[in-house]
């Protein structure tokens, strides 16, 4: 685990093996959500690399029978 440091702008620098792992690059967008005490961020990816997600999921199980 690194530790980073708040800027007097409230700025931070994400360490370079983190930004590797999960392929961060320059301009990308984060969301920034507060959990209690601790803060997630987390990247939003184009819409496009959603293509394929639910594949393969099953969609032959029982409605309730006011779900049509």
């Amino acid at each position: 685990m690194k530790r980073i440091t708040i800027s007097p702008k409230y700025q931070v620098v994400i360490p370079k093996e983190v930004r590797e792992a999960l392929g961060l690059k320059p301009g990308q967008k984060l969301q920034a959500i507060a959990f209690g005490d601790r803060i997630e961020l987390v990247p939003v990816r184009p819409v496009q690399e959603l293509r394929g997600l639910l594949k393969g999921m099953r969609n032959d199980f029982k409605r309730e029978p006011d779900r049509s």
